[in-house]
């Protein structure tokens, strides 16, 4: 255990700032995963219209993160932090105040804005770290960088269960949820304090030309530096396991709330302890990729939550029964440690497999793979529903798709392997 934390204890003081301001700004995000769809069904939304809503958000992040994974090329990107920490706590307020409204243009450029400030910490966060922290102690820094999340759903859930059990009129969603954006613009600080040369990428070779020839030019230039083949191929099961994610993870509270009556302040309580067992998965998986290798590290963790999604999502069969309910939370409790542990290591398999100089391109692409497969995904999503389609029905396309995910996941494993690269 010792020598597990000391690789954390040891990293550079950079990186810790840069977890602070991703804090900040992931509480925002994982209290309106917990809370805001809640708030909106309060506010008179049917589930269906909350899909679509949500949706806007993953929206923005498909469209800005290529083109932002181009231009953060060879460029400082504390300046990119910056934008992020200005944008995300101004449109969560402004997104707050046009749902209660129901002021659904304003609500939908706030969704829009919201996703795109997000754009400049998911696409920049991973490139900095592998740029800025010593090699062997990447697993580390990405571990932590994923763990946010994970400590930031406990945070917002204990909070608002404790703060809602004590004064349940003034702590409820709303109040709540402007709270939690508040508390993002501290994010600032954190930025503020990193105070180190960067080390950016190689700029990309961009040759002089004028007209037509000029435009033409650029366009190859632009392209022509990264490996293709090899990007595709990393982010094919990343695109599957995004689409099969779309259909469940932003409506689970939905689910529970629709299927077995469960509020939003047991959900915050659930949620708390479920990102509890994700937090120690992750502080773990460094030590276990290192010993086990990513076969472990990745495809059983993701095979046994694809187990326990579908053991979850049937409980809708039979959810009239004294039993559906406490099955259905122990096992999203459970799964969310799988799923979630193995992504700290699918980011650093990823990044591995596909070289240096594709790293930047990867995480714009991953970005932008997750938001526009999320935003298809809620589409449908909402489209299903008003047809009437059950949850269970909708989960089991989840299903399907995360096992066709973790099958292509051990073959980029075993073609990783297979090209002898030694990773730290």
């Amino acid at each position: 255990m010792r020598e597990i934390l000391a690789g954390y204890k040891n990293l550079e003081q950079h990186v810790f700032y840069l977890i602070g301001a991703q804090f900040c700004l992931q509480l925002i995000n994982s209290a309106f995963f917990i809370l805001f769809n809640y708030f909106m069904e309060d506010s008179g939304y049917p589930d269906y219209e909350i899909a679509n809503i949500i949706a806007e958000r993953f929206g923005a992040v498909m469209l800005l993160s290529a083109p932002l994974g181009f231009f953060i090329r060879g460029k400082r990107l504390k300046p990119f932090f910056y934008v992020a920490c200005a944008i995300v706590p101004t449109f969560s307020l402004l997104s707050i105040y046009a749902a209660e409204n129901h002021l659904n243009t304003l609500l939908t450029w706030a969704m829009w804005g919201w996703g795109g400030g997000f754009v400049f910490l998911q696409v920049t966060g991973l490139p900095f770290i592998l740029l800025n922290v010593k090699r062997r102690q990447h697993s580390e820094a990405i571990a932590m960088w994923f763990q946010t999340w994970s400590v930031t759903v406990f945070f917002a859930g204990v909070v608002h269960f404790s703060l809602n059990t004590l004064n349940p009129t003034f702590f409820n969603e709303r109040n709540m949820l402007v709270i939690f954006s508040i508390f993002g613009y501290l994010s600032f600080y954190f930025i503020h304090k990193i105070q180190i040369k960067e080390q950016p990428s190689e700029p990309l070779p961009i040759r002089e030309s004028s007209g037509l020839g000029c435009i033409f030019y650029t366009i190859y230039d632009v392209v022509r530096p990264y490996d293709w083949g090899r990007i595709m191929s990393a982010l094919i099961p990343t695109l599957i396991i995004a689409v099969g994610a779309g259909f469940t993870i932003p409506v689970i509270n939905l689910f529970f709330l629709n299927v077995h009556g469960i509020e939003a302040e047991t959900f915050a309580l659930m949620s708390a302890g479920t990102y509890v067992l994700v937090a120690i998965m992750i502080l773990f998986m460094p030590h276990i990729r290192r010993r086990f290798g990513y076969g472990i590290a990745i495809t059983l963790f993701q095979s046994l939550a694809v187990i326990c999604l579908l053991i979850m999502a049937v409980t809708e069969y039979y959810a009239e029964a004294s039993i559906a309910a406490g099955i259905a939370v122990f096992f999203y409790m459970i799964r969310q440690p799988f799923m979630n542990a193995a992504g700290p290591m699918t980011s650093e398999l990823t990044m591995y497999y596909v070289g240096e100089r594709n790293q930047e391109m990867i995480s714009a692409l991953n970005a932008s793979i997750w938001s526009g497969s999320w935003y298809v995904s809620m589409q449908i999503f909402g489209w299903l529903r008003q047809m009437d389609y059950r949850y269970v029905t909708i989960f089991l396309i989840t299903v399907v798709l995360y096992a066709v995910g973790v099958v292509w996941y051990a073959y980029l494993i075993f073609s990783y392997n297979k090209r002898n690269v030694v990773t730290p």
